[in-house]
């Protein structure tokens, strides 16, 4: 069976809900007027990536799509707080990218490395909480907060050694299935691959992941054909495999359909051309020997000695051995590979360290909303909102007294806002009168 790769997936993700705060009273033999002792709710669970080298592709993604971590606890009595959810892991292989809801990229390269992808909702508070000198007896606890959710999008870039490029119909699936154990699909029309396909090159003491890449086309930097789709996926390896066809079916100039897969992974990463290379003459089996030696003489001299230069086929097998043994003496280990540098030359970060925290934002806004309504917006106000019961008294006293120290009641009544004016927040509409 051809070893293919699902190497996109879309998926949801929502992190557990906080639990709710308890309204709770001591209530005890023998131990008047006791007081409050709700317990605070735990917080919700988070969805977790994790990098599991146990994993090659997201085919799994593909049979489920939506993945919720656990809420939390309630709060309870006696000062009992509630359970914190258990986190969700959900598992990628290594070199999967993933674009957040709000646009921050991380890097999965490492096994074990550990990326939150939706943050659960914090608990809500019990009465205990709120009792002091002036309000000793609060009846009322703050709701939990809903957990993140959002769409993620997984791009995975192949970990490979080393990536096979060229033409559609330049012998690269037969190259491989031949080198490795791989079976991609071969037959003698362009574009056979339509995925990748990974195959393992042995040696004594080491191995190396070789990736066939779907052949590119002219203007695949931009999107032509198969596009970014697969040239994302020669981006981590250590060495390029140039495999050039000594006899296109198209009778085009071999220099034309080299320089025109050399320009086009130029265009789509910069230091793509600046990755080790070798040129594999391919399908040696169809044209004279001679014809084959004199190829690699003049490709020699054209590319220089950086660039070595093999002949091969792989109907007789011819050049294979040779290939094999370059590759395996070239390729660095991974651990000794140099570190990827951005355009500015400076080393670039993976995006397990790039965490972005943004601090919640403390501004608010204020508009008329009619004739005796006001509309406050504002990620602050709209939380408190959310974590409290305004049918509750108390509670609607501690929200007016809350409203009152962030400034908002302030700027309400500088814009002509009267006791007793409707307040709308989060969609809530209320009476708000804090006289």
């Amino acid at each position: 069976m051809p070893t293919v790769l699902a190497d996109h997936a879309r998926i949801f993700v929502q992190a557990g809900g906080g639990g709710g705060g308890s309204a709770s009273f001591r209530r005890e033999a023998h131990v008047p007027r006791g007081g409050p002792d709700g317990g605070d709710g735990g917080r919700g669970g988070d969805v977790v990536l994790v990098c599991d080298d146990s994993l090659r592709d997201l085919q799994s993604f593909k049979r489920r799509a939506h993945y919720r971590a656990r809420r939390a606890g309630h709060g309870q009595g006696s000062q009992r707080h509630g359970a914190d959810g258990e986190a969700l892991e959900v598992r990628v292989p290594p070199g999967t990218q993933a674009t957040l809801s709000d646009g921050v990229v991380h890097d999965l390269v490492t096994p074990g490395q550990r990326v939150v992808a939706a943050r659960g909702g914090s608990g809500g508070r019990g009465n205990k909480r709120f009792a002091g000198p002036v309000r000793q007896a609060p009846r009322f606890a703050e709701r939990g907060l809903p957990g993140d959710e959002g769409w993620i999008e997984l791009r995975l870039k192949l970990l490979a050694d080393v990536g096979l490029v060229g033409l559609p119909n330049a012998g690269k699936s037969s190259l491989l299935a031949r080198a490795t154990r791989a079976h991609p699909k071969v037959a003698g029309y362009p574009f056979t691959t339509l995925e990748p396909v990974l195959g393992t090159l042995e040696g004594e003491q080491r191995q190396l992941v070789l990736a066939d890449i779907p052949g590119l086309i002219e203007g695949a930097s931009a999107g032509a054909g198969l596009g970014h789709d697969f040239l994302a996926h020669v981006e981590r390896t250590a060495l390029l495999v140039h495999v050039l066809d000594l006899a296109p079916l198209d009778a085009t100039q071999p220099q034309v359909n080299h320089a025109t897969v050399e320009a086009e992974l130029a265009a789509h990463d910069p230091r793509l051309a600046a990755l080790p290379r070798v040129l594999a003459l391919s399908k040696a089996d169809l044209v004279p020997a001679e014809e084959a030696a004199r190829a690699a003489a003049a490709w020699a001299e054209r590319l220089g000695e950086e660039v070595p230069v093999v002949v091969t086929s792989a109907a007789t097998g011819q050049g294979l051995e040779e290939l094999a043994a370059l590759l395996l003496r070239t390729v660095p280990l991974r651990e000794a590979r140099p570190v990827l540098r951005s355009a500015d030359g400076e080393p670039e970060a993976l995006a397990e360290h790039r965490v972005f925290r943004p601090a919640a934002g403390r501004g608010f806004a204020v508009e008329r909303g009619g004739e005796g309504l006001w509309r406050v917006t504002g990620p602050q106000v709209e939380r408190l909102l959310a974590r409290h019961d305004l049918d509750n008294e108390d509670a609607l006293a501690h929200v007016e007294q809350r409203l009152g120290r962030m400034g908002v009641i302030r700027t309400l009544r500088e814009r002509g806002f009267e006791p007793g004016d409707d307040v709308e927040i989060a969609g809530v509409i209320f009476e708000l009168d804090p006289g």
